[in-house]
C-alpha cells in the first residue's frame, strides 16, 4: 500500500493545490530550439516528446554544479543514479549513466550532446556525467524516445541536449558563486557574459571538491569555457566554442568489497566552429559546423588487499571528430523541410603502462586501438495539413565502417481537437552501432558484431488551460529492440553478441501551475514496465516542487521526490530500492546583485539509500554560499 499511496499523496496534493487557488494572471510560453539543427518552434509543434529546463530553472533548484541533479527530478522517465555527495566518476561503482525508459548512456543508447555537438568516448561509447556543469548552461533539451532519424548512433533512447550559454543583453555582465558545506565540499564558480556591437563571448570556469561521506571517495573538478559569436551582417554568423574539464576521483568499492587505491584522473573537452545563414524572406536558414571531443583518462584499478597494490595504470585516448550540415526550406505554406548530412571519425586507443617506470606494456586483449567512420545524410518534411492536422517525416540513411548501413526512418501525426490542446502519435526507429570496446577489447569481443535496433509506438496528449498558467501532458509508449548487445555463449565461447531484447512500456504525466506572481508548482510521474529489467532503472518516479520568490529579493523552493521499484540487481538476485527524498533551497537578495544561498538534500529519511548496490548515500547534507552579479 506504500507503493501505491505516496504517488497517489504527491499527485492529489498538487492537484488540490491547482483547484485552491484563484489565477488571476498570465504568462507566456517560451520557445524551444532543438540543437540548432532544426527550426526554432514552440514545444508544442515538434514531432517528438522535448522537455525543456532553462537557466532560471537550475538557478531556482538552489545553485547545483550538475545539470544532471536536477534533471533526474524534473525529467519523468528520466534516472541519473549516484553515489556521493559529488562526482560520478566513469567505472562500476562510479554512477552517472543517463536512464531513460529504461535504456542507458552508460551503453550508449541515450546520446548527450553539447549545442548538439555528440559528447561521448570513443572506445566505450558512453557520456562522462562530471562533464556537465551548470554554470556554462543556457537550458537543457531533452528527447524521450528514440531520435536516431535525426542524431543517428546512440540516439535509440533518446537525446540529452544542453545550449551553451550566450550574452542576452549589451555591455558586460559577471556572476561569481562560492559555496561550502557538508564533508569539505566546496563548489566555485565565474561566468562573463559581453554582448558589444556584433561581437559576443561568454567566459566561465569552475573548480568543485569533496571528501564525500565515504573513506577514500574524495572529488577535485576544474574547468572552463569559451563561446565567441561575431554577427558579420543581418544574415550570416560564426560561433567558437571550446569546452575543457578534468577531474580527480576515487572509488572505494562497496562497502561489503571495498576497494583501496582506486583513481581516475579524467581529461575531457570539445571544440567547434559553426557559421550560420539566416535568410527568413527567402524561407531558408540553416548551420554547417566542424567540431571535435576529446578524452584522456588514466585510471588505477585499484586492489582489494591494500597490502597488494596494483601495478600498471590503464590509459586511454579518443577522439570524435565530425562536420554537420543542415539546411532548411520552406518550398510552401505550412511546410518546412530540412536537409541535413553528418559525418564522424572515431578514434580510440586504450593502453597500460608501468605505474613505476611509465613505460607501455606490450597490446592484449584489453588494449588496442581503432579508428571508424560514419557517414550519414538525412531528409525531415513537415507539413501542416490544415489547421487541426500537421504530418512530419523523417528518414535517415547512415553507414557505419565497420556495422555497415542502416535505414532510420520516423514519422508523426499531430492532431488539434481543441485551440490549446494536442494529440500526437508517433513511430520512431532508434539504432546504436557497436564501440570499439565490444569490438576489439577484452576476451569477450567480438568483431562480427552489428547494431542494436529499436522500434518504438508512442502516443501523448498536452493541454495549457488558463491562458497557459495550468498545463499537463500525459505520454503512453511501448517499445521493442532486437540484436541488443549482450555477453553470452557463442559456439561453447563467451563473447559480445547480438542476442538480448527489450520490451519495455510506460505512462508518464507533467502538469505545472504558475498560481500567481510569487507561487508555482510543478509535478511529474513515471511509471515503467520491463519485460526484461535493467540495471538501474526504476520502476515509478515521482517528484513534486513548490517555488515562491517575493519582489527578487526572496526565492525558496522545495522538492519531495519518491522512487519505487529501482532495480539495484537484476537476474537470479534481482533487488530493488525504495526511498523518499526532501530537498530545500532558499536564496535571498542581501544588495543589489549579492545574493545568500542554503540548499538542504535529503532532508527526510530513517536510512541511507541506495542507487547502486553497496555504495550507500549519505543522509541530511547542507551547501551554503554567496552568489554576485555585476
Amino acid at each position: 500500500m506504500k507503493k501505491i499511496a505516496l504517488p497517489f499523496l504527491l499527485l492529489m496534493t498538487f492537484v488540490s493545490g491547482v483547484y485552491a487557488v484563484e489565477v488571476q494572471d498570465t504568462i507566456t510560453m517560451r520557445e524551444v530550439v532543438i540543437d540548432d539543427r532544426h527550426t526554432a518552434a514552440e514545444m508544442r509543434n515538434l514531432p517528438q516528446d522535448v522537455s525543456v529546463i532553462w537557466f532560471e530553472r537550475l538557478m531556482k533548484e538552489g545553485y547545483r554544479p550538475s545539470v544532471l541533479s536536477v534533471l533526474s527530478e524534473q525529467i519523468p522517465g528520466l534516472f541519473i543514479p549516484n553515489r556521493g555527495m559529488m562526482g560520478y566518476g566513469v567505472n562500476s561503482g562510479g554512477a552517472g549513466a543517463i536512464l531513460v525508459r529504461g535504456l542507458s548512456s552508460g551503453v550508449g543508447q541515450m546520446l548527450v550532446c553539447i549545442d548538439g555537438e555528440p559528447q561521448y568516448s570513443g572506445i566505450y561509447g558512453h557520456s562522462v556525467a562530471d562533464f556537465y556543469q551548470t554554470h556554462a548552461t543556457d537550458n537543457v533539451e531533452v528527447i524521450r524516445g528514440p531520435a536516431s532519424a535525426r542524431f543517428g548512433s546512440n540516439a535509440m533512447g533518446g537525446v540529452l541536449n544542453i545550449n551553451t550559454r550566450q550574452a542576452p543583453l549589451d555591455g558586460v555582465a559577471t556572476n561569481v558563486t562560492v559555496g561550502a558545506g557538508s564533508y569539505g565540499t566546496v563548489q566555485t564558480e565565474a561566468t562573463n557574459q559581453v554582448q558589444k556591437g556584433r561581437f559576443s563571448s561568454v567566459v566561465s570556469a569552475q573548480y568543485n571538491r569533496s571528501d564525500n561521506h565515504r573513506e577514500n571517495m574524495g572529488f577535485q573538478q576544474a574547468g572552463g569555457m569559451v563561446k565567441l559569436v561575431y554577427r558579420f551582417n543581418g544574415h550570416w554568423n560564426t560561433t567558437a566554442t571550446a569546452d575543457v574539464n578534468h577531474f580527480y576521483t576515487e572509488m572505494p568499492g562497496a562497502v561489503t568489497k571495498p576497494m583501496f587505491d582506486n583513481e581516475q584522473w579524467i581529461t575531457r573537452g570539445n571544440a567547434s566552429l559553426a557559421f550560420r545563414n539566416n535568410y527568413w524572406k527567402k524561407h531558408t536558414y540553416g548551420w554547417i559546423r566542424v567540431y571535435t571531443n576529446f578524452g584522456k583518462h588514466k585510471i588505477d584499478d585499484g586492489t582489494a588487499d591494500p597490502e597488494k597494490p596494483s601495478t600498471n595504470y590503464f590509459q586511454s585516448r579518443d577522439n570524435v571528430a565530425g562536420v554537420s550540415a543542415w539546411q532548411r526550406v520552406d518550398f510552401f505554406k505550412g511546410n518546412r523541410t530540412t536537409f541535413g548530412v553528418d559525418y564522424q571519425h572515431i578514434y580510440g586507443r586504450a593502453y597500460y603502462t608501468l605505474k613505476e617506470t611509465g613505460e607501455e606494456l606490450p597490446p592484449s586483449m584489453a588494449s588496442g586501438k581503432s579508428h571508424r567512420n560514419e557517414v550519414a545524410g538525412y531528409v525531415d518534411f513537415f507539413q501542416k495539413a490544415t489547421d487541426w492536422l500537421t504530418l512530419d517525416a523523417t528518414l535517415r540513411v547512415d553507414h557505419h565502417s565497420v556495422a555497415g548501413t542502416e535505414i532510420v526512418p520516423q514519422g508523426a501525426l499531430l492532431f488539434k481537437p481543441v485551440k490549446d490542446g494536442e494529440l500526437k502519435a508517433s513511430v520512431s526507429k532508434g539504432f546504436r552501432n557497436p564501440t570499439m570496446r565490444e569490438l576489439y577489447l577484452y576476451k569477450v569481443a567480438n568483431a562480427e558484431l552489428g547494431p542494436e535496433r529499436l522500434m518504438d509506438y508512442e502516443l501523448s496528449w498536452k493541454q495549457w488551460l488558463m491562458h497557459g498558467r495550468f498545463s499537463y501532458g500525459l505520454n503512453t509508449f511501448y517499445m521493442k529492440g532486437k540484436d541488443i548487445i549482450q555477453t553470452a555463449m557463442v559456439n561453447g565461447a563467451m563473447m559480445n553478441a547480438n542476442v538480448g531484447e527489450v520490451e519495455n512500456c510506460g505512462v508518464e504525466l507533467t502538469a505545472d501551475y504558475s498560481i500567481n506572481a510569487y507561487w508555482d508548482l510543478t509535478t511529474n510521474h513515471s511509471y515503467l514496465h520491463m519485460e526484461h529489467p535493467v540495471l538501474s532503472a526504476p520502476t515509478y518516479k515521482g517528484y513534486l516542487g513548490v517555488y515562491f520568490h517575493d519582489n527578487d529579493r526572496w526565492w525558496w523552493n522545495t522538492g519531495l521526490q519518491y522512487v519505487a521499484g529501482l532495480y539495484t540487481a537484476v537476474g537470479t538476485n534481482e533487488q530493488k530500492e525504495n526511498y523518499c527524498l526532501l530537498s530545500s533551497s532558499l536564496t535571498y537578495r542581501v544588495w543589489k546583485g549579492l545574493k545568500l544561498w542554503v540548499r538542504g538534500e535529503t532532508l527526510i529519511g530513517e536510512r541511507s539509500y541506495e542507487t547502486i548496490l553497496g555504495y550507500p548515500m549519505p543522509q541530511a547534507t547542507v551547501m551554503a554560499g554567496i552568489s554576485w552579479d555585476f
